[in-house]
């Protein structure tokens, strides 16, 4: 196994689908997981097989309709859990068991009335039981972010040794700054025996808006397994935006060792199918996947755009599914703008005749919000002699 792949993990259908009114049915949830597919991703989280009998249903349904990547189902630490998991992977073809505790005090207190001996030993048996079933066997550790360290590393040692295959360590609610998270996944690269046995995988909440920082910081420590959604949607403030982790370990110099299997240019589509069927919008301003991700309404950053697309521009929007960059054009729009988009209509117009159109175009501007196709062939052809058209 390459130390410098980091495996995508991708939890749209289980974590995503948590979000509140964003619920799939069977057929929704196999076109999604086909989608990811062929966007490259090696496990996908099909669903919480206990949880009602529609997500059996689905885990099932994913199981059969997808060969490429590894399907898991998610269970607690309960034996019953573990079955109905294994169960509803029947048809996958490599399939793995997604089991583990809460390892906070926390949660040790008050969600399980329990001890730090008690949740270890609950922790081992789930993994030991998942293991009858298959091989791939991932734990999780939930509130791994709020874990003593110390404590962490003991349980981590404890269920590679019981046969976990890959180690879950989430930042279930969201709190860590990326130093700290990053310094966590550190101490278990060099403090837990048999941690090269498995693989450490990072999920992380955005609940601060750290996610995707966090999960970058896990991979320069150590972590070569991102969990994420598409779109970044998932309990709350959501999940790792899967679009981000791939194009930061993509586009930045100090990640440049690093690679992923997804292919950047399904990201944009994939990311308008979650959005169709979820019914979930994507804020504008969404980095990689938002409408104005790739859109330029300022005069001095249009103008950098059109001599170069670099000077305000680190992704090219092929990369990741879009046709081009936008120039908008708003009261804040320069002539450069304005001539481009005339150009881009037919029009090439001289430098008089552009001042002409520009006067009138910021009459206009100021007006409207934006100042559409429809608006500037208008201006040009009321205020410009007509035979500028189509030169």
């Amino acid at each position: 196994m390459s130390d410098t792949k980091i495996h995508i993990f991708d939890t749209t259908l289980r974590d995503g689908e948590q979000v509140p009114g964003c619920k799939l049915n069977t057929e929704q949830k196999v076109e999604i997981a086909r989608e990811l597919e062929k966007l490259g991703v090696d496990v996908i989280e099909a669903g919480f097989p206990i949880s009602s009998p529609g997500d059996f249903r689905s885990v099932q349904a994913i199981s059969q309709a997808v060969s490429d990547p590894v399907i898991t189902g998610l269970s607690r630490s309960v034996e019953k859990d573990i079955k109905t998991a294994a169960e509803a992977l029947t048809y996958a073809k490599r399939p793995r068991i997604h089991t583990g505790i809460g390892t906070s005090d926390s949660h040790i207190k008050y969600k399980f009335r329990a001890t730090r001996e008690q949740v270890l030993e609950r922790g081992v048996a789930a993994v030991k039981y998942a293991k009858s079933f298959v091989e791939d066997v991932e734990f999780y550790a939930e509130d791994a972010g709020r874990t003593d360290n110390e404590y962490l590393a003991q349980v981590i040692e404890a269920v590679i040794k019981a046969g976990a295959t890959v180690v879950n360590i989430p930042d279930t609610t969201g709190y860590c700054l990326p130093e700290e998270y990053g310094a966590k996944i550190r101490y278990l690269m060099e403090n837990v025996k048999g941690i090269h046995n498995a693989i450490i995988s990072a999920h992380c909440h955005n609940d601060l808006g750290l996610a995707t920082a966090n999960s970058i910081a896990a991979v320069q420590n150590g972590a070569r397994q991102v969990e994420c959604t598409v779109n970044g949607i998932g309990e709350r403030a959501g999940n790792t935006s899967l679009e981000e982790v791939v194009m930061i370990i993509r586009q930045h110099s100090y990640l440049q060792q690093y690679h992923t299997g997804i292919n950047s240019k399904m990201l944009y589509p994939t990311s308008m199918l979650v959005r169709e069927r979820m019914g979930m919008a994507v804020q504008p301003n969404k980095a990689i996947v938002g409408a104005n991700a790739f859109a330029h309404s300022s005069g001095i950053h249009q103008d950098g755009v059109i001599k170069k697309r670099e000077t305000y521009e680190i992704i090219d929007p092929l990369d990741v599914g879009v046709d081009k960059s936008k120039i908008v054009l708003t009261a804040r729009s320069g002539r450069a703008a304005v001539a481009y988009r005339a150009k881009n209509l037919g029009y090439d117009l001289t430098k008089n005749e552009l001042d002409v159109v520009y006067h009138d175009f910021l009459t206009v501007a100021d007006m409207k919000k934006e100042v559409e196709d429809d608006d500037l062939t208008y201006i040009i052809t009321s205020k410009v002699r007509t035979s500028v058209a189509a030169k």
